[in-house]
């Protein structure tokens, strides 16, 4: 039986409910191309939406009720709009219950609802399962009570739901991703102003390669934190010297150049290094995609995943044993972390001929290293959140 059609059945019987009252939505999770540690700079970001992500099984309700339950979890989570506390034990639950206070925020007398979530993003992975399902919650809530929201609207509020009921503060990447994302084609976005276009991705016989380093990471629990405040101080230091420039996201390789190394403690300085440098990465590396020459854009994921190592430190022993292996495999054009760090998965440019190849490879040397045992996914670029029109 289909995936949807076995999650309407699971719906039915969990909610006593009829198939006709169940609407269907799905956000995807992520894949950042290039562009790490950038987006809460005001930088720039090249990720793209995967076929991977969360669908919600819906129905409204009328008496201000939510009921939210998972195929993952055993737990049947229950408010209203006046009981929307954070709990600690609730841990998958508080992203669409962030999201739906951020509703109520907004002044919405919500209706209430019935929602089955379901997914396939590897748990701690890196890949955005917290944003997938805070936008398949966000569109969900907005379809069923019929509310005038922009797209970027959804974005946002899911944003300020994992920044201020989560706990983690993320920049926008993820949630615009999954929003905003296009079927074969990455996002160049500028994240303080949201601008943004589309970026064709023509990858001739290569194709886009995850591999999970399955050493999960917890952002609240990590550095995550940390390193935002080490940019967040660094920037306003930095801006003492480039008065004209508005955020660190807009200082160029030539201003930096220009700022003396003495304004910095050298973490600061290390953190401002590499935003500053993976900037100009991300806009050569969209250039070079643009122009169909996805060698140079490998060469610069490379040397994405080698700044993220050397001066933010986000990658850890696991991430950079990978990245060894799988640059060292025949047909690798380039690989690097994709997400926060402190684990989760490297994206890798590989030829499609050299894939069985570079999967045994990459598995015999990581496990030799690390005793664990990588997984593999196919980089498959689709859509951003939608409903599901036709789900069985």
């Amino acid at each position: 039986m289909p995936r949807l059609s076995i999650l309407r059945e699971q719906f039915k019987k969990v909610f006593n409910s009829s198939a006709e009252e169940i609407r269907i939505f799905f956000a995807p999770g992520r894949v950042n191309l290039i562009g790490e540690h950038t987006d809460f700079t005001g930088g720039y970001v090249l990720p793209a939406a995967l076929s991977y992500g969360t669908w919600a099984a819906v129905r409204l309700r009328k008496d201000g009720k939510f009921c939210l339950t998972s195929t993952s979890f055993d737990e049947k989570v229950e408010f209203d709009t006046d009981r929307m506390d954070h709990q600690q034990e609730e841990v998958w639950a508080n992203y669409p219950k962030g999201v739906i206070r951020e509703f109520d925020k907004f002044g919405f007398r919500l209706s209430g609802c019935d929602m089955l979530f379901d997914g396939n993003i590897p748990k701690g992975a890196g890949l955005s399962s917290s944003a997938s399902i805070e936008m398949v919650t966000a569109i969900a809530i907005k379809e069923l009570e019929t509310l005038d929201l922009s797209r970027l609207k959804l974005i946002q509020l899911s944003q300020r739901a994992e920044n201020q009921f989560v706990g983690v503060n993320c920049g926008i990447m993820d949630q615009f991703a999954s929003g905003m994302g296009k079927a074969g084609h990455a996002l160049l976005l500028k994240c303080d102003s949201l601008a943004f276009r589309n970026v064709p991705l023509y990858l001739g016989d290569y194709q886009l390669v995850l591999t999970n380093s399955n050493k999960p990471r917890s952002l609240t629990q990590s550095k995550y934190n940390q390193r935002r405040q080490e940019c967040e101080a660094g920037e306003k230091a930095i801006l003492k010297y480039l008065p004209s420039v508005s955020c660190l996201g807009d200082v160029t390789l030539e201003q930096w150049e220009s700022v003396p190394k003495k304004g910095f403690s050298p973490e600061a300085y290390k953190r401002l290094d590499h935003v500053v440098h993976e900037n100009a990465r991300v806009l050569a590396s969209t250039i070079a995609l643009e122009a169909g020459d996805i060698e140079t854009f490998g060469k610069y994921m490379v040397k994405s995943h080698e700044s993220l190592r050397d001066l933010f430190e986000v990658t850890g022993p696991e991430l950079d044993t990978l990245f060894e292996e799988s640059r060292q495999t025949l047909g690798c054009l380039g690989t690097r972390m994709t997400g926060a760090g402190f684990g989760g998965c490297t994206v890798s440019l590989v030829h499609k001929e050299a894939i069985a190849d570079f999967e045994a490879q990459v598995t015999r040397g990581y496990q030799a290293k690390t005793g664990l045992t990588p997984t593999f996914y196919s980089g498959e670029i689709g859509d951003g959140v939608h409903e599901i029109l036709a789900a069985i």
